[in-house]
């Protein structure tokens, strides 16, 4: 029976997996309080204490402008916490899924971007992520990199959320028109995910499913918008009580600490020809 372990329940992704994963082994979800990141040797310690044969690792340090004037802080959780992750799970024969962010690119591309694009993050969040990356890829055990980014739930802290809180405070709202993205539901992510570890349950030989496939994939919505159109559809969407006047400003006229990338869109072409288009039998 597989054991699965889920770090930050709490989060946007967390809270979605615990839920979607039932029924696939031992579901085991720990918060803050049991296990932070922070703590490197707390990771390791609940790691051996529980023993999972897959461990799923959708905590991260996302706070993005703070981490311009945290960059220690985010390097330990998104950084140096999932090496330890991928330590523990090397001596352990486990796998271990693991979120990033398209934030690992510059956002210069016109287009989507793929795994084979090189990466240049432009802020220490996207740096931290890229760090944690390239330490579980470098560990040399079975592994999920999934990519993804405007991540947004009913619960936690998001863009949607934000953008609902702030319309009830003030009349006007000034959004950036110039960025890009494609928001993407905690629970697809969530649904993609245990859709994929049902698929490695049931192969015949896990050991050579993990080998075959085991590598970076970006894992996103496919309608690419900008801030100011997903604001734009949130206020016209007929449930919300008080809508708040738009302004499109440039991302210049808004400076924030951190430099965010223009462009954020994933093309999600990969996960769907591996896990979807080539389990179904249908031709990509």
């Amino acid at each position: 029976m597989s054991r699965v372990l889920i770090t930050r329940k709490t989060g946007q992704v967390g809270y979605e997996l615990e839920r979607s994963l039932q029924g696939l082994g031992e579901i085991i979800a720990v918060d803050r309080s049991q296990m932070n990141l922070a703590n490197l040797n707390q990771v390791h310690d609940v790691i051996r204490h529980i023993k999972p044969t897959l461990i799923i690792n959708p905590a991260a340090y996302t706070a993005v402008d703070k981490a311009e004037s945290e960059p220690e802080l985010a390097l330990r959780i998104n950084g140096e916490a999932p090496a330890v992750m991928a330590e523990e799970a090397k001596k352990l024969g486990a796998a271990l899924i693991h979120y990033s962010t398209g934030y690992v690119f510059d956002g210069s591309k016109d287009g989507s971007y793929t795994e084979s694009d090189p990466t240049c993050p432009v802020n220490v969040y996207g740096s931290s992520k890229l760090s944690g990356e390239q330490a579980i890829a470098a560990a040399g055990i079975p592994h999920l990199i999934l990519r993804t980014s405007s991540v947004y739930s009913t619960h936690g802290k998001n863009f949607l959320l934000t953008m609902l809180h702030l319309a009830n405070e003030r009349e006007e709202l000034s959004i950036v028109s110039d960025q890009y993205g494609a928001p993407t539901w905690s629970r697809t992510i969530a649904d993609t995910t245990a859709h994929i570890v049902a698929q490695s349950l049931a192969a015949t030989d896990q050991r050579t499913w993990w080998e075959e496939r085991s590598g970076l994939y970006h894992l996103m919505a496919q309608r690419t918008t900008s801030r100011f159109d997903f604001t734009d559809a949130i206020m016209a969407h007929p449930l919300i009580a008080k809508k708040a006047l738009l302004k499109p400003i440039p991302a210049r006229d808004y400076p924030l600490p951190a430099k965010w990338p223009s462009n954020s869109v994933l093309s999600s072409r990969r996960p769907m020809d591996t896990f979807v288009n080539y389990h179904s039998g249908r031709t990509p």
